[in-house]
């Protein structure tokens, strides 16, 4: 019974919300462990779901030190699971309607201020095929503040080198054209036409990014690359790809760029979503303002 809800559910995910495969796991994990839960409850059909094994469900997850972020997104999951089944008339009430989301913890995303991505970008000199293609990734994601699934999913025809644009798949196969300029123009240039055609090990192959087997490069691959390049560099923070775009909205944004316009770039759906980052600009400004006026 269990089984034959969650499949469904999953197919819907897939045909009519087009989510990707990345995001289909994670409903499936918080459907998965809300079903193991019921079971050592004693409950085996969905029908029996009510507010109380909701509650209860939450209880265990504060119990289980899982964090805020990770319990509202179960929440969620679990949510759009029931309305579903309410959508096809399998389930009367949606018990999670009754729990209500954690308090946000408030976390200002990090970001890397213009000296030390001049650092990261110092360090990824080379003329290796290798070299040129990490530079080309670098100045990428920095000009554009693509997510690095959209990274990776780039092929040569995406690409307008002469008029510095990139045409973007992001979040439910949504599409959006990103403007880059001539750093990364002239090194994602140079990585085509030197570096790029040495790891290309087979014809047809039309990914832009590739990795030293000849494959196209991963995520991870990607994370690999980016803490191999911190390595080499003074700085202390740890790096991932999410902050390259939280450095491109948010050096956007303390340059005087409008917000609509940002939301854009990035392919946020929501004005919401990009408003965070006018939280970590006015962070800087305070800082900023403490540590220069003499009367603060």
């Amino acid at each position: 019974m269990f089984h034959e809800a969650k499949q469904q559910f999953v197919q819907y995910l897939q045909t009519e919300k087009n989510y990707s495969s990345l995001t289909i796991e994670h409903y499936i994990h918080d459907i998965d462990k809300f079903f193991l839960f019921l079971l050592k409850e004693g409950v085996d059909a969905l029908e029996e779901v009510d507010e109380i094994h909701a509650k209860l469900f939450l209880m265990q997850l504060h119990q289980d030190k899982y964090s805020r972020a990770s319990v509202s997104r179960k929440i969620s999951s679990l949510r759009s699971f029931f309305s579903y089944l309410q959508r096809e008339e399998k389930q009367r009430t949606n018990p999670m309607s009754y729990v209500l989301h954690p308090k946000k913890e408030g976390r200002l995303p990090h970001f890397f201020y213009e000296n030390e991505m001049e650092q990261l970008f110092l360090v990824c000199d080379g003329e290796k095929p290798l070299d040129l293609r990490n530079k080309a990734i670098l100045e990428l994601l920095y000009a554009t503040g693509i997510r690095v699934s959209e990274c990776t999913s780039i092929h040569l025809q995406d690409l307008d080198l002469t008029m510095g644009t990139l045409l973007v798949k992001g979040k439910g196969r949504k599409e959006r054209y990103v403007p880059f300029g001539d750093f990364a123009r002239n090194a994602i240039k140079h990585y085509v036409e030197e570096g790029r055609p040495e790891l290309v090990k087979r014809d047809g192959m039309t990914s832009l990014f590739i990795n030293h087997r000849g494959e196209p490069l991963t995520a991870r691959g990607i994370r690999y690359m980016l803490t191999n390049l911190m390595n080499k560099t003074t700085l202390t923070a740890s790096i991932h790809p999410h902050m390259l775009r939280h450095t491109f909205a948010t050096h956007l944004l303390n340059n005087g760029a409008d917000l609509r316009t940002v939301q854009e770039l990035l392919g946020h759906s929501h004005l919401s979503s990009t408003q965070l980052y006018t939280h970590v600009t006015k962070e800087h400004l305070r800082k900023t303002y403490n540590s220069f006026h003499p009367r603060a």
